[in-house]
Formats: structure tokens, sequence, C-alpha cells
């Protein structure tokens, strides 16, 4: 299904218009559901101007209304009367606005303490940046190192949840494979146990029931002849 062509600021007028779910407005819009929610709480797409998709001929009432009262359903474009090229897949970092360029030392900052396994080509195009910023961030040689805190990306409007969550688990099945490579090279098998197992003392055998009570009954027989032979030495005393 062909998205709008302003996502969110499309998913803003819903958001305000609309009792539409939060998943039937991500569906449409190309969002995540907790982008949308985000909308909804004011954290995300602060500032952005709602654009009605009714009046741009991109939806109709009455299929917003038949979502409305079904939140199953999922919203279906109208066809558009033009004809737009499809849009070719950019290459490089992303573009950032400048209103949001003083946010990404916050997003680096915060995908190097929550992502380390993302590697600086992947930082550097999810949120525009370059490498020796987000070396300078790494080593705390930025010029802003003091005022730099930690902000969700996804927050901020650099990237949207989709593009973040893609790029870990890209990133996530890259560690995988080399862990696997690294374990392979080094001839050892991911079935082993940890030396602190192999090596581990073996626990004292644990007495049955039958050779418990066998052992009681032998120590109070032992008892028992001590105590008769104590006995017999006493009478033999006395007489």
């Amino acid at each position: 299904m062909a998205q709008p062509l302003m996502p969110k600021a499309t998913a803003v007028w819903l958001v305000e218009n609309t009792s539409l779910t939060f998943e039937q407005v991500a569906e449409y819009c190309g969002l995540h559901a907790l982008e949308v929610k985000g909308i909804a709480d004011g954290d995300v797409a602060q500032g952005i101007k709602g654009l009605d998709p009714v009046a741009s001929g991109q939806l109709t009432r009455a299929e917003i209304e038949r979502c409305q009262n079904d939140p199953d359903a999922r919203l279906q474009a109208s066809e558009s009367k033009y004809k737009l090229p499809p849009i070719a897949p950019r290459k490089g970092p992303r573009y950032t606005p400048v209103s949001r360029r003083q946010d990404r030392p916050d997003a680096i900052a915060w995908l190097l303490r929550n992502h380390p396994e993302l590697t600086d080509a992947q930082i550097s195009k999810l949120v525009g940046t370059t490498k020796p910023t987000i070396q300078s961030i790494r080593d705390r040689s930025h010029w802003n190192s003091a005022n730099i805190k930690p902000v969700d990306p996804v927050t901020l409007g650099l990237c949207s949840q989709i593009e973040l969550d893609a790029v870990v688990q890209k990133a996530a099945r890259k560690a995988e494979r080399e862990r696997k490579k690294a374990a392979k090279a080094a001839g050892t098998s991911e079935t082993l146990l940890p030396a602190s197992e192999t090596t581990a003392p073996e626990p004292a055998p644990v007495a049955a029931p039958e050779e418990e009570e066998d052992r009681e009954k032998k120590s109070y027989d032992a008892d028992s002849v001590f105590a008769k032979l104590k006995d017999v030495k006493i009478e033999n005393d006395d007489e």
C-alpha cells in the first residue's frame, strides 16, 4: 500500500481529528505504533502541523468512518489521479534539518550507550552525522560534551522507530555471525560446558533410605550390646 506524501504530518492530523487506533494510523502512515503513541503524548513530531488526507484526496471520509467503527480494519488509500514516479533510495547520510542538527549529539550519545553493537557507519547513516563527530562524543572530546545528554533519536525526530529497529536487528545478526565465526576458528564448540562446571568437585553420594535404616539399626544394636556387657560386669563385681 502506498504511503501518504507526508506520513508524520498525516499521522498528526489523524491522531488529533479521528478516533482511529495507534495501529491503524501506524500501518497507514508507515510508522511504528510507538511513534504514533508518542505523537499522541506530545513527545514526537512536536511543531509539525497536521495534514488533512481527506482534503488532499489521499483518503475519504467514509473510509475513515469505516475503520473507526471496526478497530481491526485497515485504511485503504484512495487511488490518485496522478502517477508519481517511484522514489529512489537515497545513498549516504540522511539530511537533517537545521532546526534538528543541535540534537544529533544527544542522539549519538544515546545510541552509543544503549546500542554499542552499532558501527559508526550505521549511526552516521541513521542520524545523519559524521564518523569524527561520533568518535569525539565517544571519547568525550566534543566541544559541547558537558551539555550532551543521551536522548532517543526517535523522540528527537531524527529517525523512525522502524528504521532504528531494523538497524539494531541487522547489527545483532552481524555480531552473532562474528561470534560463531570466532568460535569456529578457535576450535571450540557451543555445546561444551564451562570450566567451572567440568572442574567442580563431585558431590558426596547420598545414602539410600534402606542404608540409613540399616545404619541406625547397627548403631542401636552396638549400644545395646555394650549396655548388656556393662550390666554383666557390675553383677560379677557384686558377687
